[in-house]
Order: C-alpha cells, then sequence, then structure tokens
C-alpha cells in the first residue's frame, strides 16, 4: 500500500492512495499547488471559512475539481466544527457548499453516501483526513479527525454509520488516513494527553510520547485512528496511512501549525463514479 502524489493538469497535484485505487471511485488529496490565491493562502486553498477573497476559492475548486473530471458546484461539503456527527449525503444536497458556506452542511464533520457522481469534499490544516471505501455496497465516507474528533472516535462512528445505512461490512471496509501533523511535531499539553488516555487505555503508549518539555506530549493522531478502527473489527490490511506529517512538509500541505494560525486548508475528496 503506499500513497503518491500525481499530476493532473494546469499545475496541479494531489494525493492518492493504491488501496483506494477502483474503476468506480474517485479519490484525492490536494496539496498547495495550482491555485490563484497569494500570501499565506498560496496557492490552492480550498476553503471558504479562513479569510480568503471568496472568489479566489470559487476558482481553486473549479481548478482542482475539473483536474479530476468533476464539476466543481456538484461538491457537498459540511461546516467542520471538531465534533463527531457524521451525515447521509443524499442526492438532492448535491453542491451543498461548494459555492456559499452558508450552504454547507451544518456542524458536521464526517460525511457519508451511496450515490453515484455526488462528491464529498472536506479541508485539512494538519487534522486527519479519513477515507472510507466499501467496494462491495459501493458507499463512500470522509471524517475530519482532529484531536477533539479522533478522542471522540469519529472514524469509528463514520464506518458504523455506513454499515447501519448501507450494510458494510466492517472487516471489508477499505480506510486511507491521509497527510496529517505526525508524532514528530504534534506537542500538546496535559490536557489533551489525559483525553486520549481516558479513550485509549489500553494503546495509549502507540499513541502518545514524551514531549520535548515538561508537562508536553507527542501525539499520533494517525496512528489513534488506525487503532480504533482496529478496535471494531476493522482489518489492518485494510487500512492504509500516508505517514506524511503536514508541518513537516508544509511547502507541499498546509499546515496550521508551521503557518502559525493563519493558512489555507488542503481538501480531500471522494466521489463514487
Amino acid at each position: 500500500m503506499s500513497f503518491s502524489l500525481r499530476y493532473a493538469e494546469q499545475g496541479i497535484w494531489y494525493g492518492a492512495f493504491s488501496l483506494l485505487e477502483n474503476d468506480g471511485l474517485q479519490q484525492a488529496v490536494s496539496t498547495r499547488f495550482g491555485g490563484v490565491s497569494d500570501k499565506e493562502y498560496a496557492s490552492l486553498n480550498l476553503a471558504l471559512h479562513n479569510g480568503d477573497a471568496v472568489e479566489k476559492v470559487i476558482e481553486n475548486r473549479r481548478r482542482f475539481a475539473q483536474g479530476l473530471g468533476i464539476d466543481s458546484t456538484m461538491l457537498c461539503t459540511c461546516e467542520q466544527v471538531h465534533g463527531t456527527v457524521v451525515a447521509k449525503i443524499a442526492k438532492s444536497e448535491a453542491g451543498a457548499g461548494s459555492q456559499r458556506y452558508e450552504t454547507a452542511i451544518a456542524a458536521t464533520d464526517a460525511l457519508i453516501t451511496n450515490e453515484k457522481n455526488l462528491p464529498l469534499f472536506l479541508f485539512f490544516a494538519d487534522c486527519t483526513p479519513i477515507l472510507f471505501f466499501d467496494p462491495e455496497h459501493k458507499a463512500i465516507g470522509l471524517a475530519h479527525g482532529g484531536w477533539k474528533g479522533t478522542v471522540g472516535k469519529i472514524a469509528q462512528k463514520t464506518v458504523l454509520a455506513m454499515s447501519r445505512e448501507f450494510g458494510t461490512r466492517l472487516d471489508q471496509c477499505l480506510v486511507a488516513i491521509g497527510p496529517a501533523i505526525g508524532p514528530c511535531c504534534y506537542e500538546v499539553d496535559t490536557y489533551v494527553k489525559d483525553q486520549f488516555v481516558e479513550a485509549f487505555p489500553i494503546a495509549k503508549e502507540q499513541i502518545i510520547s514524551p514531549g520535548k518539555e515538561p508537562n508536553k506530549w507527542m501525539l499520533d493522531l494517525s496512528a489513534a485512528n488506525r487503532i480504533q478502527l482496529e478496535e471494531i473489527g476493522v482489518q489492518p490490511k485494510h487500512i492504509d496511512i500516508a505517514g506524511v506529517c503536514t508541518k513537516c512538509n508544509s511547502d507541499v500541505f498546509f499546515s496550521y501549525r508551521a503557518d502559525q494560525g493563519k493558512t489555507g486548508r488542503i481538501g480531500a475528496l471522494l466521489c463514487l463514479k
């Protein structure tokens, strides 16, 4: 299994997982390259909520989607609030949030659907993109795993929602964990550490390690998301982790910490063909 960058067109580069290679699926994790935004948003900022000019973001989305053969006005996005709400998306919700932030699915951090040609689209700058594909029942999911969503087990909740709604079998679901801030760079305080110890008592040593300073801890979000999926029966061989730290690679991916809070957002996209 592997995660690699690919070239679309007009300077657009995106990441894709070998695990999710399927004729019936379009997958992509964007990079910073190929857009029209400038300064801290340079250049392919895909989020409407972080202060960039709306017209530039809309153009960035158009270019990114076009490079993947998708109509950007069909993108379905949500108002990511670092929660654990999972929303089932119907065809009637195509385009939610694509042109105006106010029309995004409210207060939601994961989307699932079994509708074809309905692209799910979420945004990240150090938080963890989690992509789900059920090749048997032809269903997909996309989740936003920051530390709050991860400790709240949003990855578990997303695949369990797919199981309820679409019949997804946990041992057959494929999951890809995208670029995110890594345990090399993600330092947290005791308050955050304690919540992960409580949520992952058996596996805490795989997720948390001592920081460089007293009362600081290094956190592995990708491992925490992998472990919570394995806890409910997702097979290790069906989980692919990009293993790319966004802070270490902030020249390629937007990083909230590397850019001190003022930055763009990459996008993760999944769409059934």
